[in-house]
């Protein structure tokens, strides 16, 4: 019985961050890509959320078991045995490597939608990653006021300083660079992850991302515009335009 309560009670923390996690999701794609809802390529970008759940999953998967659960262990019982760095590199590099892969299919690159496109993907795979660090975090952390606030952290920051992310690689792309935006994506999740990680036992290490999620935030808006074709560019502005005109 007590086997079959634990089972419970871990599907409905599952539940929760999945719920969370959503959430997360749903406020990272207001703001830059409602603005220009109807003006870029949204059939590709929800064909990326697709396989951002999927890519998302796998990684999220994959990092708990290889990164996460011995960097617990290490921290916890100071057993350094599995603390493998090798670990990081490889799954963090394999994914700026799958996302470069998923930005350079023929349909992403003839509308031009790399930007977009990474936004939509990151959403989804900083979502996907967020759920199983938020299960672990409930699972692992007694209730207090850190704890809570870390899931909140979570649910929000993750998906979109993932997008950013993305979306920057995309931006990269779409002006000719190729394989030199993978190292810079994968030393910036490398340092996104480590520092999740480290904020399950040091909250104030949101500090730390908080100020590139904000100066990120303000730079989003030109590489989003760098997707939406020139024509449409220019009835966005008129619209822009009219706006300001009947609000005055």
């Amino acid at each position: 019985m007590k086997g079959a309560g634990s089972m419970v009670s871990e599907l409905a923390l599952f539940q929760v961050a999945a719920v969370a996690a959503l959430v997360g999701m749903a406020l990272g794609w207001r703001g830059v890509m409602t603005r220009y809802a109807g003006f870029y390529d949204l059939p590709t970008a929800w064909n990326q959320i697709f396989w951002g759940i999927v890519i998302g999953g796998l990684f999220g998967s994959f990092s708990d078991r290889f990164l996460f659960s011995p960097y617990y262990t290490a921290i916890i019982e100071g057993k350094t045995n599995n603390l493998a760095l090798s670990n990081l590199v490889v799954l963090v590099l394999g994914l700026s490597i799958g996302i470069h892969l998923m930005l350079r299919r023929d349909r992403v690159r003839k509308s031009g939608s790399q930007p977009t496109s990474g936004w939509a993907l990151g959403l989804a795979i900083g979502g996907m990653t967020s759920m199983y660090l938020m299960f672990r975090f409930m699972q692992l952390s007694e209730f207090s006021v850190f704890a809570t606030m870390n899931i909140i952290l979570l649910a929000i920051a993750l998906p979109r300083t993932e997008a950013l992310i993305c979306c920057y690689h995309g931006y990269r792309m779409l002006h000719g660079e190729r394989w030199k935006v993978v190292i810079r994506s994968f030393l910036w999740r490398t340092g996104l992850i480590t520092t999740v990680y480290y904020a399950f036992f040091q909250p104030f290490a949101w500090v730390v991302l908080l100020p590139f999620l904000l100066i990120a935030e303000r730079h989003s808006q030109d590489w989003v515009w760098a997707a939406v074709p020139k024509q449409a560019r220019r009835r966005l502005r008129r619209i822009w335009a009219d706006k300001k005109r009947e609000e005055e």
